[in-house]
């Protein structure tokens, strides 16, 4: 059995105001043409589909063509829920995706409901795929216990639950199947990238490696943008986000994993890059260097880090210089508007948009804004 597993797409992230729509369709059709040549059995796509709870219409219609066309390639699809999807809203698309022999599961549940499923393969090879979606610390700590403990005392109650879910899903793994685990999780000890939440990177949200199923034959982890490898009892790994989600991320290769596997054997894991992203680059020099060097910049949109003293028409000066800088800064800190119109809001998430005030209003503090994320999750799940 072949496998494809991606993640993490963050359909509908902007830079610094500029749609990456194009960008996306580039990259998820340079995946799809993967998925064809392989050709592969499956694809595990595990969690964050889009960048906010709230995509904006084309958004929506870059991703479900993007699984349409990668059930077109005859692999069978299954897409979990991550902490930046509307999960409720995955759950609802279910029923339709399901009539084209697409699985979405937005957020987890018992295996018997949709928290495990099974199929065979062309080959007639039978597997069994637990999905455990992103799981809020709300729902799995009780209220009532997170009024009454310390946060090392959360994070382990947290933990605790995550595996009982692990164990309850991999129930129905089977020794004469290929057994996978598709979750959207943290795991301590993991590099993380630059575009995923802080809130949902700190220990309290840690599910820890050793939770997971021996039995399994392989572990498909989304939530983490850096390809890597989870030391675990089963081949574990994090697929990465597909693009250079920010400037955080402007020295990552992205990939897709392919995976080889059969009943009782191990898998066997191939990195594949992808080369259809833009490119992010940071720059740092005064206006002369930056002149100077202007022809290496390439195609890459930068982040410019300007070492002069701050003037009025800096930031416009630099822009004109180099067409591609979308984030222009003097190097300690004062950021120089000029003439330029600031970005536009439409499509931009509450986090970006608060974390943009906290710059702009000196605070540097990132407890702040973990607390405004966990609030604005808990008060989208009241909405829903």
């Amino acid at each position: 059995m072949r496998i494809l597993h991606t993640s993490d797409w963050h359909v509908g992230k902007l830079l610094r105001g500029i749609s990456r729509l194009d960008e996306h369709r580039a990259v998820l059709a340079e995946i799809v043409d993967l998925a064809r040549a392989e050709p592969v059995d499956c694809v595990l796509v595990t969690g964050d589909l889009f960048d906010s709870a709230a995509p904006l219409p084309e958004a929506q219609r870059v991703v479900w063509d993007a699984l349409l066309a990668l059930r077109d390639t005859g692999a069978r699809v299954v897409c979990i829920g991550g902490n930046h999807d509307n999960q409720p809203a995955l759950d609802a698309w279910s029923p339709v995706f399901a009539a084209a022999g697409i699985t979405v599961l937005g957020r987890a549940t018992r295996p018997e409901l949709g928290g495990c499923i099974e199929w065979e393969t062309a080959a007639g090879e039978p597997v069994v795929c637990a999905l455990m979606p992103f799981v809020s610390q709300r729902f799995a700590v009780l209220t009532e216990q997170l009024l009454g403990l310390d946060a090392a005392q959360a994070a382990g109650r947290y933990a605790e639950r995550m595996r009982l879910l692990i164990d309850a899903l991999s129930q129905s793994f089977r020794p004469d199947a290929v057994n996978l685990l598709a979750a959207h999780c943290f795991v301590p000890g993991a590099k993380a990238g630059g575009g995923e939440r802080d809130a949902h990177v700190a220990n309290e949200y840690g599910v820890e490696a050793v939770y997971f199923p021996s039995s399994a034959n392989y572990i498909a982890l989304g939530h983490l943008h850096r390809t890597q490898r989870v030391d675990a009892a089963a081949p574990a790994w994090y697929a990465g986000s597909p693009v250079q989600v920010d400037f955080g991320e402007e020295r990552d290769v992205k990939h897709v994993v392919l995976v080889e596997t059969a009943p009782g054997v191990p898998a066997r894991v191939d990195v594949r890059p992808l080369t259809r992203g833009w490119s992010l680059r940071t720059v740092t020099g005064t206006v002369d260097e930056l002149r100077a060097s202007a022809a290496d910049t390439g195609e890459a949109w930068l982040r410019v880090i300007v070492r002069e003293p701050a003037r009025a028409g800096l930031a416009d000066e630099v822009r004109a210089l180099l067409p591609k800088a979308v984030d222009v800064r003097v190097e300690r800190g004062v950021e120089e508007a000029g003439s330029a119109a600031a970005p536009s809001r439409r499509g931009r998430s509450p986090r970006d948009l608060f974390a943009e005030y906290l710059g702009v209003a000196g605070v540097d503090d990132p407890r702040v804004l973990r607390l405004f994320e966990r609030l604005h999750d808990d008060e989208l799940t009241e909405v829903r």
